[in-house]
C-alpha cells in the first residue's frame, strides 16, 4: 500500500514527466521514495476536464520496471501514443486530470467457466483476459464507474480484448485478476486523492 503522500509524488511525477516532454525536455524526478525503486505494474490514465472523457490509457500490466520509470514511460506513453487518440498537446495539459493506478502482479485463475465469477470482484479486482495473442486488461475502476456486474465486466474485457463478449463461457481463455490503488487529481494539477473504485 502507498501512503497519500507517496500517491501524489506518483501523480506530480507522472504529469511532469508528459509536460517536460511535450516541451522537448527531460525530466528526471531528484528525489522519491525508495517505494518507487520496487517493480510493480502501473497505468496511466489522462482525462479531459471536467466533462471527465478519456484522452489517454497507457501501462504495464507486469512488475517489469521500478516503479518511478513505469510511472515516467507510461505517463509520456498514454499522452503521445495511445493508438486511440492523437497525441495531447502541451496546452491541453491545463484541462486534463492525471490518474496513476498501482497494480498488484496479476494472478492467473485456475477454474473456468461459469466459475470464473466465483474468483473476482466488482471494485477491487482488474480483469486480464488472454488467448493466444489476443489479450486484453480493464482497471478495477472501469466496472464501478460503468454501473457493471460480474458479467458484464469479464463479457468487456473479453471484447477488450478482440474476443466475443461470452468467450469466457467456453472455458477456453486465461483470466487473470489483480488489485490497483487508485490516486487522482481532482482536477488539474489539483489536490490528489485516493480513489475508493
Amino acid at each position: 500500500m502507498l501512503s497519500i503522500e507517496e500517491g501524489t509524488t506518483l501523480v506530480r511525477i507522472a504529469r511532469r514527466s508528459i509536460e517536460a516532454h511535450l516541451r522537448n525536455e527531460v525530466y528526471t524526478p531528484e528525489s522519491y521514495p525508495d517505494s518507487f525503486k520496487e517493480r510493480s505494474g502501473i497505468f496511466v490514465t489522462l482525462s479531459t476536464y471536467p466533462d471527465h472523457c478519456l484522452r489517454g490509457c497507457i501501462g504495464f500490466p507486469e512488475p517489469s520496471h521500478r516503479l518511478i520509470d513505469a510511472a515516467t514511460e507510461a505517463a509520456i506513453i498514454a499522452a503521445t501514443r495511445d493508438p486511440r487518440f492523437a497525441s495531447v498537446s502541451i496546452d491541453e495539459m491545463d484541462s486534463i486530470t492525471v490518474e496513476v493506478t498501482v497494480l498488484t502482479p496479476p494472478v492467473l485463475v485456475e477454474r473456468r467457466g461459469r466459475d470464473y465469477l466465483d474468483e473476482f470482484e466488482v471494485g477491487t479486482h482488474g480483469l486480464i483476459v488472454e488467448k493466444g495473442f489476443y489479450k486484453g486488461l480493464l482497471l478495477p475502476q472501469v466496472p464501478v464507474e460503468w454501473g457493471w456486474d460480474k458479467e458484464e465486466f469479464i463479457s468487456q474485457t473479453c471484447v477488450k480484448a478482440g474476443l466475443q463478449p461470452d468467450a469466457w463461457l467456453t472455458g477456453d481463455i486465461d483470466l487473470y485478476t489483480f488489485k490497483g490503488e487508485v490516486f487522482a487529481e481532482k482536477e488539474p494539477r489539483g489536490t490528489v486523492v485516493f480513489k475508493e473504485k
